[in-house]
């Protein structure tokens, strides 16, 4: 049995006291990837959030494991728009560890290249971070993620702006971390038919019918919930093999 390092036992999040779910069971072990699915605003992000410690639970019990090291990766780039940091010191946020990013020394410096070369961003080293674009951004902020090397990466649809290659890359880097260092990762994504490859379990979040869904992937996708959110999952799982045949 792997290690847990979340433990969610009637779970209520929301906001202003107010649940928008029902109690959620979960437990988020060691090396674990995950898929929070849901139509928009149905509650994703207001679980990662509480997760995260960012919101307070409206009821129920979260339990992180002591001492549990956390990345997150929101929606889209949430910092000072006029922060002059360039995209390599962005990066080196990663390897923090009470001094300051904009000392790295010559050793970290090849790590912190060799992160942004891994998601494809190598070029982007020394451009302001605030310049690029809201795809180049998430490259760099999944960089900093593989760079920290953190027990749980919560990412919050890090490759929306992405194209379904580049989507599919940083995909399997996340992938890469999990199995190499037993990083757990628990992503939102919309791109259900590569999910379905890659994550163990889901969580599917429906605040409107009041309803969530927990378990393996293969079950959840099964699911009534999941045929009222996105139809029969056949027709996605065939249009991700058509896909996977064409490139």
């Amino acid at each position: 049995m792997s290690e847990t390092l979340i433990e969610c036992r009637g779970l209520q999040v929301g906001h202003g006291g107010r649940a928008i779910l029902p109690p959620i069971d979960l437990e988020i072990g060691r090396g674990q990837l995950w898929v929070i699915m849901g139509r928009n605003g149905n509650g994703k992000t207001t679980l990662f959030r509480t997760l995260l410690g960012l919101l307070p639970a409206v009821g129920g019990r979260l339990t992180h494991a002591p001492g549990l090291s956390l990345a997150y990766v929101p929606q889209r780039a949430q910092l000072d728009p006029i922060y002059p940091a360039l995209a390599r010191e962005v990066v080196a946020m990663g390897l923090l560890r009470g001094r300051s990013f904009l000392r790295a020394g010559r050793g970290e410096s090849r790590f912190i290249a060799e992160a942004l070369e891994r998601v494809g961003a190598a070029e982007l080293s020394d451009r302001p971070f605030r310049e690029l674009s809201e795809g180049q951004k998430q490259r760099v902020l999944l960089a900093r993620t593989l760079l920290s090397r953190p027990q749980l990466a919560l990412l919050d649809e890090p490759t929306s702006a992405m194209d379904e290659v580049a989507e599919r890359q940083a995909l399997s880097h996340l992938d890469w971390l999990r199995r190499e260092h037993g990083t757990s990762v628990l992503i939102v994504s919309h791109h259900i038919g590569l999910m379905r490859e890659l994550a163990e379990r889901a969580v599917l979040l429906d605040a409107s019918c009041g309803e969530v869904e927990v378990g393996a992937i293969a079950q959840v996708v099964g699911s009534r919930l999941f045929a009222h959110n996105y139809g029969p999952p056949a027709p996605l799982l065939a249009q991700a093999a058509a896909t996977e045949a064409r490139g």
